[in-house]
């Protein structure tokens, strides 16, 4: 996507760089005279939150929640997408690999906000839409796990599929806490920028929002899981027991059945008219007194 201006007015520019190749860097490079450096973070999938100044440059690297659903969850770059945001003068420019809500809907005030604004409130709108970002995705998270919670103690199941599911949104939950972590630094860094008091504190409460929603969120699916991994073992215990209950009945009868199937000549009730009903009837009496004593041991 060539480069945009998407705001322009005699106190800020707004410049916006949507994947950006090669050429777009060293045009910015060239053009704003931005540190080479600074652009190359911009092109790393998986670089972590940060703030840096480079002479009149202040660079802001933030990153943002995404809806896209990945196999795999084992770096930030499968749950966010970054933004970077370069302030310098009159102008801010923003660089990211791919579509953002938080690009998109800032631009959507601005055109609808008729008053003069500056780069510094332009890049505190992105960062707190971003928080945003956060914030809707461990409200998704939370009803994801609310579902998971009611189908296994509601609806009783207890499929191998659930903890799957719980692994993954584990997974995506930790991730996001990473990044919310690690953005701190970046965040507290906008202090600096000709805000008002306000207006930044507006920013810190809703990143420390965020980040308490998130910690809360990861004990809540520690529990769960402890939760549905002791519920599988109980379910398992009673099978068990089941099985264990059975096994009283029959083996003393099958002891009796093999003892009288070793077909000796001399053993008792062999030759007798009536020594078969005799045993089965034995048998049928060890049931039922086995039975009684497990009825009253409440087993």
């Amino acid at each position: 996507m060539p480069i945009d201006t998407i705001y322009r007015d005699s106190h800020c520019e707004w410049v916006d760089v949507e994947a950006p190749t090669a050429e777009d860097l060293q045009f910015l490079h060239e053009r704003y005279e931005i540190n080479n450096l600074l652009l190359e973070d911009t092109l790393d999938p998986n670089h972590l939150p940060k703030y840096e100044e480079d002479g009149n440059v202040k660079f802001f690297l933030l990153r943002e929640s995404t809806e896209l659903e990945r196999k795999n969850l084992n770096t930030i770059s499968d749950i966010s997408t970054k933004i970077g945001i370069f302030i310098l003068g009159n102008t801010i420019i923003t660089v990211h690999r791919m579509k953002t809500k938080s690009i998109s809907e800032t631009k959507k005030q601005l055109s609808a906000d008729q008053t003069s604004t500056s780069p510094e409130k332009v890049a505190l709108m992105i960062a707190l839409l971003i928080m945003k970002s956060f914030d809707d995705e461990s409200i998704s998270l939370l009803e994801t796990m609310d579902n998971i919670e009611n189908e296994i103690f509601l609806k009783n199941t207890n499929h191998t599929t659930q903890i799957r599911r719980l692994y993954k949104l584990k997974r995506k939950s930790g991730l996001n806490s990473r990044v919310l972590i690690i953005s701190t630094d970046a965040v507290d860094k906008f202090k600096l920028l000709n805000l008002q008091d306000s207006e930044f504190v507006d920013l810190k409460d809703k990143h420390k929002d965020v980040v308490a929603d998130f910690d809360h969120l990861n004990i809540q699916i520690t529990n769960l899981i402890s939760m549905f991994l002791a519920l599988s073992d109980q379910k398992a215990n009673q099978v068990m027991k089941v099985l264990a209950i059975y096994s009283v009945y029959f083996l003393p009868i099958t002891f009796i059945a093999g003892v009288y199937g070793m077909n000796f000549d001399n053993m008792p009730e062999l030759h007798h008219k009536h020594g078969y009903y005799f045993t089965l009837g034995l048998m049928a009496l060890i049931v039922i007194v086995t039975f009684i004593y497990a009825r009253r041991k409440q087993w």
